[in-house]
């Protein structure tokens, strides 16, 4: 059985999959590596089938009609083999050191009295045109090189597990029933927000493994893009609040940073929606609170009335100044422009 099973969902990444793919390989016959075409019209069919022949031990490529990055992540879930699952984006890559120490890292725990269910690691923001490199960074926030549970975790404001960050057990995954909806981005804010009740043991490695890419004209990610899919980003925000009004948790910190995530997103979606700058947008933005609202109270009053629900709501010149504050609070989040 292979170590580590990655998931690379491809969509019309002639472009850039080769970089992704060859920082990959550099993880040797311990890693599985499924390339999914996920119903490309480019050359992206091509070069994952060129990489399956020349790798095939370590590469497999998958072909299926296009249902969205979500669909992709499902697609490398149902296909991984290996112990454990990562899922990186077509456009980004790893760092080759810290991927060794990952591997190093994830072979040991495998050995120990523990069952390792989720290893989480460092990523760095990849701008384009910037002069310095933000790493997010967990030292502050769980303890190093240690196993540890939820009671261990101290996240400040601002401190997120993202999709970058994050390798979950396989069976974990197939445990927890996760299926991400088809023809939706920001799923991977769901991928790392839903299976966290099922996560009991944690490792924290503080190693700059991922490097997230952002500065494409066309990435989810820009804030011109994100208003335009606005109603994607709602449908994931809901299903987020959803899947937290349903959980019954074992533990008041996982709590608190599922309520501290789910809250970022909330704020994300008003924010994008008070800048579209039309009735329809303020409407969709009532709608969404409301639908919290009558899915449970308690969660509305948290989300509406926390420091960032206020500012994303206030009416007035004292509102837009928070609104503002709130705006980059959400900016240092998904690294938009």
């Amino acid at each position: 059985m292979k170590l580590l099973s990655i998931a690379i969902p491809c969509y019309n990444s002639e472009a850039y999959m080769e970089k992704c793919i060859e920082s990959l390989l550099k993880g040797g016959e311990e890693v599985e590596i499924l390339v999914v075409n996920d119903g490309s019209s480019d050359r992206t069919a091509e070069i994952a089938d060129a990489y399956a022949e020349k790798y095939p031990t370590i590469i497999k490529a998958i072909h299926q009609e296009n249902g969205g990055h979500g669909e992709a992540v499902n697609a490398g879930i149902r296909n991984a083999t290996g112990l454990y699952f990562k899922v990186v984006d077509s456009d980004d890559w790893v760092n080759e050191e810290a991927y060794k120490q990952i591997l190093k890292t994830l072979e040991e725990l495998t050995r120990g009295p523990k069952t390792l269910d989720m290893l989480i690691s460092n990523f760095v923001y990849e701008k384009q045109g910037a002069s310095r490199k933000k790493v997010m960074q967990y030292r502050r926030c769980l303890p190093v090189n240690e196993i540890f549970g939820w009671d261990s975790v101290h996240m400040s404001k601002g401190k997120y597990l993202l999709m970058h960050s994050i390798i979950y057990r396989t069976k974990l995954l197939h445990e927890c029933g996760l299926e991400l909806p088809k023809h939706t981005f920001y799923v991977d804010n769901l991928f790392a927000f839903e299976p966290l009740p099922f996560v009991k043991n944690m490792y924290y490695l503080d190693v700059n493994f991922y490097r997230y890419f952002i500065g494409r004209d066309d990435q989810s990610v820009n804030e011109k893009v994100m208003i335009k899919r606005i109603d994607q980003q709602i449908r994931v925000n809901k299903l987020m609040a959803d899947a937290f009004h349903n959980c019954q948790f074992d533990s008041k910190h996982l709590k608190k940073y599922m309520l501290s995530y789910l809250d970022i997103i909330t704020t994300v979606s008003s924010i994008m929606l008070v800048r579209a700058g039309t009735q329809e947008a303020l409407d969709k933005k009532k709608e969404m609170l409301e639908y919290i609202r009558e899915q449970d109270l308690w969660l509305y009053h948290k989300l509406r009335y926390s420091i960032l629900g206020r500012a994303a709501n206030l009416p007035g010149r004292g509102g837009r100044k928070m609104f503002v504050a709130a705006y980059k609070v959400c900016q240092k989040f998904y690294g938009f422009n």
